[in-house]
């Protein structure tokens, strides 16, 4: 059930709902917006009073059962569209967002120069690996945690925020305390406990669609993160398996449109990972802009070539910015800055 409280109601008319609903055998997730607060609450009904009772209240605006496996990342939870702040940047908003910089951490020259690059471009947030999952054991697996100490470096020369992925959740708390984003990536989409230890952190989480995943899956998996009193979630198409080989995934951009209809949360778009090929990454950001989606997450490398993962599907430094002045006039016909 979700209950809609009324705007500007004390804090302790608040928790008199709160405890009410603990009493009726609910679990209450809070979510508070600008204007106002809405209240998830998970239990059976078919085992415990219904929340409809709830309506009665003063406190109360309305009560609506939801319907949808997923509750809290649903839209009927809560239909106003959610942002995500992450240091200055807004995340849902207005303005466009990119993230970009090289599949992996290398060394800190490749960093250094990768992330001044993208900054003077016009991005707002690096994104590094500094541990990587890779297909075969024999390939590089990052440098742990010496490459978050460069991504950290790399936030003070030059002001651009963090986003790094979470391989274990032994290294949850280490890795919050280097990065600002939080990436949970697609061979680990359905590893609940690792999304369960990512929320807790507070930081918010940029969930990937995994290899084989259904939009619902995608959405129940978010799910974890929000339940989990992190209300900071985002959603990010990076291609799905199909039969086509032409690619190295397909890129689904009809999940722009769907996960807006379905869910308040923020979707981003990986270019990169979803077709795997750099002479194709252009169209499909400029693509992904003009469908509405919320940022653009994107690899990038001083010299491709020489990449230790993943050289074919990044962009060059010169090929980087002659894409963020292209995608201007497809932003603005999104209607956002």
């Amino acid at each position: 059930m979700i209950i809609v409280l009324k705007p500007a109601i004390s804090k302790k008319d608040e928790n008199e709902v709160l405890k009410e609903i603990k009493k009726l055998g609910y679990k209450p997730h809070v979510m508070r917006g600008v204007e106002r607060t809405v209240v998830g609450a998970i239990g059976d009904e078919r085992t415990h009073q219904s929340l409809e009772v709830l309506s009665s209240w003063p406190q109360v605006e309305s009560v609506m059962p939801v319907q949808k496996r997923y509750k809290l990342v649903s839209r009927e939870a809560h239909k106003t569209t959610s942002t995500i702040k992450v240091g200055k940047q807004i995340i849902g908003g207005k303005k466009f967002q990119v993230m970009a910089g090289p599949c992996s951490v290398e060394d800190e020259m490749q960093l250094m120069k990768t992330a001044h690059a993208v900054a003077k471009a016009g991005a707002t947030i690096l994104r590094g690996g500094a541990f990587k999952p890779r297909t075969s054991p024999y390939e590089f697996q990052g440098l742990g945690e010496k490459g978050l100490k460069l991504l950290a470096k790399a936030r003070r020369e030059t002001g651009l925020y963090v986003i790094t992925e979470l391989l274990s959740e032994a290294h949850a708390e280490l890795v919050a305390e280097y990065s600002d984003i939080l990436q949970i990536g697609a061979r680990n989409a359905q590893n609940f406990q690792l999304l369960i230890a990512a929320a807790k952190t507070g930081k918010p989480v940029l969930l990937k669609r995994g290899l084989s995943m259904k939009i619902e899956e995608w959405l129940l998996a978010g799910e974890y993160v929000l339940s989990n009193n992190n209300p900071n979630l985002m959603f990010c198409e990076r291609g799905i398996r199909t039969f086509e080989t032409y690619t190295r995934n397909t890129l689904d951009l009809s999940t722009i449109p769907i996960i807006k209809k379905e869910s308040h949360c923020p979707i981003i778009i990986d270019p990169s990972q979803g077709a795997g090929r750099a002479d194709l990454v252009v169209s499909m950001c400029k693509g992904a802009a003009a469908m509405g989606a919320d940022a653009l997450l994107i690899e990038v490398h001083p010299n491709p070539a020489e990449a230790w993962s993943d050289g074919a599907q990044q962009l060059s430094l010169e090929g980087f910015a002659k894409l963020m002045e292209e995608l201007k006039p497809f932003i603005a016909a999104a209607g956002r800055d």
